[in-house]
C-alpha cells in the first residue's frame, strides 16, 4: 500500500507541480552556472546506492571533496538557493527518485556515503526501509543550516545533529505506519506554511 500511494503522489505531484518546476528550473540556470540538478550519490534500503535529484542550491562543486552541511551565511548557497532551501523548494525533484522507486514520500532522509559508512549497528537498521524525502527528523531540524555555524559545520552536525536525527530516524523505522507517515506530512507542510507566513 505505501508503494502505491508512492506511485500515486509522485506521477500526481510532479504533473502538477511541473509548471512550477520548470519555473525553479529556469532560476537556478540563470542565478550561476552550472546543471539545474544536484546529482549528489546516497545510501537507500539495504545500502544500494542512489543518485538523489535535487535542485542545485550551491555554486558549481561545492562538493567535490566532501558534502559539508551547510552552515550560517555559507558562501558556497546561491542567491536562489537560500530560497530554495528555506522552504524545501530544492528537494521537490525527490519526487523523481519516489516513482524511480529509490525513495518514498515518507521515510529516513538518506545521507551521504561517508556518513551512512559511520553508522553503528544499531543506526545500520535505518537502512532496512526506504529513504524519504520528509521524516520526523525532517520536521525537527527545518531550520537545521541556522543552527550549524561556520567554523567546522561539518564536526557540528556530526557531534550535535546527526546522532539525534539517528535517532528520530531509528524511531520511525520502528514505529512506521500509515497514520505516521500522514502526521509526518501534515507536519510538513505546517512547517512551510509558517515560513512562508514569517517570511
Amino acid at each position: 500500500m505505501k508503494r502505491t500511494f508512492d506511485i500515486l503522489v509522485s506521477a500526481v505531484g510532479l504533473a502538477l507541480l511541473a509548471p512550477l518546476l520548470f519555473l525553479l528550473a529556469v532560476l537556478v540556470k540563470l542565478d550561476s552556472p552550472g546543471p539545474v540538478f544536484y546529482r549528489g550519490v546516497r545510501v537507500g534500503r539495504g545500502f544500494k546506492r542512489f543518485r538523489v535529484f535535487k535542485f542545485r542550491s550551491m555554486v558549481t562543486g561545492a562538493a567535490v571533496v566532501r558534502e559539508v552541511p551547510a552552515s550560517r551565511d555559507d558562501p558556497r548557497v546561491t542567491r536562489v538557493g537560500r530560497l530554495l532551501r528555506k522552504y524545501k523548494l530544492d528537494e521537490l525533484p525527490n519526487l523523481i527518485n519516489v516513482l524511480l522507486g529509490q525513495m518514498s514520500i515518507v521515510g529516513p532522509r538518506p545521507e551521504a556515503v561517508f556518513l551512512t559508512e559511520e553508522y553503528t549497528e544499531e543506526e545500520r537498521l535505518i537502512l532496512s526501509v526506504r529513504p524519504g524525502i520528509t521524516d520526523f527528523a525532517s520536521v525537527e531540524f527545518g531550520n537545521q543550516q541556522e543552527l550549524i555555524g561556520g567554523g567546522d559545520p561539518l564536526g557540528e552536525f556530526r557531534s550535535r545533529i546527526l546522532p539525534r536525527k539517528n535517532a528520530l530516524r531509528l524511531k520511525y523505522v520502528r514505529e512506521r505506519s500509515f497514520w505516521i507517515d500522514l502526521r509526518i506530512i501534515l507536519a510538513t507542510a505546517r512547517l512551510v506554511l509558517l515560513r512562508a507566513v514569517k517570511r
